[in-house]
């Protein structure tokens, strides 16, 4: 499998563990000091833009415009990991020879709303970008309610932990 994939894969299952040690209370409760959100609405944010690649890579199209934004998986941790079980499977189908496939996105971005060309791998590039910041919002808000055990490297970047392997500070 693709590391590429397999970094997509292993960031979900972070999520996963994660939100298996979190009570409900902990994972829906706004963080006054982070810009008043929760980790279930950081975390629900993270996965529609999953749910949006997944439904649409197989087409052509991703609309991360056109999320779910179901709010049961940003006030239910299980509901969450439930949905990422099914994303993880998703991925998984993902083959080499699928990650150049052209796409083309849309998001808006404050007034153009037209269609990108892109690849599988630029969008599975930015989907492990995106959760890896998420992640380390959802740390910042667990760390103000007491929560200080996390998964390894939890919201840290790769590129982060390569440096840091590699004798950086």
């Amino acid at each position: 499998m693709n590391s590429l994939v397999t970094a997509n894969l292993s960031c979900l299952r972070q999520g996963v563990s994660f939100l298996e040690s979190l009570s409900g209370e902990a994972y829906s409760h706004p963080c006054a000091e982070v810009f008043n959100s929760s980790i279930g609405g950081h975390m629900r944010h993270n996965l529609d833009h999953y749910a949006a690649f997944a439904g649409g890579w197989d087409s052509g199209r991703v609309d991360y415009d056109a999320r779910p934004r179901d709010a049961k998986i940003e006030t239910s941790p299980s509901a969450a990991v439930s949905l990422i079980h099914e994303l993880i499977r998703d991925l998984e189908t993902l083959e080499e020879a699928d990650l150049d496939r052209r796409l083309k996105i849309r998001m808006d971005d404050g007034g153009d709303t037209s269609w990108s060309e892109t690849s599988v791998r630029r969008e599975l590039q930015f989907l492990l970008s995106h959760s890896i910041h998420h992640y380390a919002l959802m740390v910042s808000i667990a760390t103000r309610f007491g929560i200080s055990k996390f998964p390894q490297d939890f919201g840290v970047a790769p590129s982060t932990l390569h440096f840091q392997s590699a004798g950086g500070a």
